[in-house]
């Protein structure tokens, strides 16, 4: 959940000098950046630093930040032929062994002290940006390319999903722990078309992975949709702060766990309040099994250090 970040001045000083691109592609650097929060903080995993937008990249459709904030890709795709033209799914972990490599480093520095997490991003996430032309604030495009002309959605979904396959078992024979797939857009799609969208495409990424390999769900928004992922052999599902997560827990079988969910402005006000807030959501889940800790959503830039030590301090001492 942006472990690593703006609201760390080593990771700021390293991109001022690299760039952002640059640090995601050389896994020195990447590696580097990842074991950033680790050396501060008493967390339980260590995150990849990448983007969910490597994988339209590596098919070729690049990607930039804009000026004022969000995504731009270098083109918008506009018919089916473009997307014909998107390269194939087997050359992904070549285009992406940067990747891999830097969860090599990252498992030798790790040795077995702390989980090491891959991720990328749902199908329907990434055909967001790529429909879209980038960032978007109505999806109006990727929307109208699913109700208007479903088999060119399919088409591009699918190759999305087949280059999942292919990156997350990549990230797994790299020595990833764990895969969190960030369905972030999924809370858009009208409830009843969240299946044929993105959870099945989410399911057919978990069944393409080895038997038993922990796959966690992120969904942002898709709380009236948890039950439905918690079927899709997802071992864990990340929950959003709009939930209220003890009930999240009654309602989903035993064998999946939770994961959340602080809501991330709570770290940029002040340490009392973060450790109150943390404390809450701990004695909300007193007596039940299966809790990661987590925000839920990404760290904010604004996030104060001290925040972030008393939510760790709350959570270590918790009893």
């Amino acid at each position: 959940m942006r472990q690593a970040g703006r609201y760390l001045p080593e990771y700021r000083e390293l991109k001022a000098k690299h760039g952002f691109l640059k640090m995601v592609k050389t896994p020195e650097l990447a590696a580097e950046v990842s074991l950033q929060p680790i050396r501060r903080f008493p967390i339980d995993a260590t995150i990849l630093f990448s983007d969910i937008l490597v994988i339209p990249e590596a098919l070729g459709q690049g990607y930039t930040f804009r000026d004022e904030g969000g995504i731009a890709m270098e083109y918008r795709l506009q018919t089916r032929t473009m997307i014909e033209a998107l390269g194939p799914a087997s050359a992904v972990p070549e285009r992406l062994a940067y990747v891999g490599q830097a969860l090599e480093i990252l498992k030798r520095e790790l040795d077995g002290k702390r989980a090491l997490l891959g991720f990328g991003g749902s199908p329907w996430t990434l055909a967001t940006y790529m429909v879209e032309g980038g960032s978007s604030e109505d999806f109006a495009l990727v929307k109208a390319l699913f109700y208007e002309d479903r088999a060119t959605f399919d088409l591009l979904l699918g190759k999305l999903t087949e280059s999942l396959i292919a990156y997350f078992k990549m990230q797994v024979a790299a020595g990833a722990d764990a895969i969190q797939i960030f369905d972030s857009w999924g809370g858009i799609v009208a409830g009843p078309d969240y299946e044929a969208a993105s959870l099945r495409w989410i399911r057919q990424i978990i069944s393409a992975m080895p038997p038993g390999f922990p796959i966690i769900i992120y969904g942002k928004g898709t709380g009236p949709h948890l039950t439905d992922q918690a079927f899709t052999g997802a071992r864990v599902l990340s929950v959003d702060w709009s939930n209220d997560l003890s009930v999240v827990r009654r309602n989903l079988p035993a064998n999946v766990a939770v994961q959340g969910n602080l809501d991330p402005a709570i770290l940029n006000t002040t340490p009392d309040i973060a450790a109150r807030e943390t404390r809450r959501i701990l004695e909300s889940m007193r007596g039940t099994t299966g809790h990661i800790f987590n925000l839920g959503h990404g760290i904010l830039p604004q996030a104060k250090i001290p925040c972030v030590e008393a939510l760790l301090d709350a959570v270590v001492t918790w009893k």
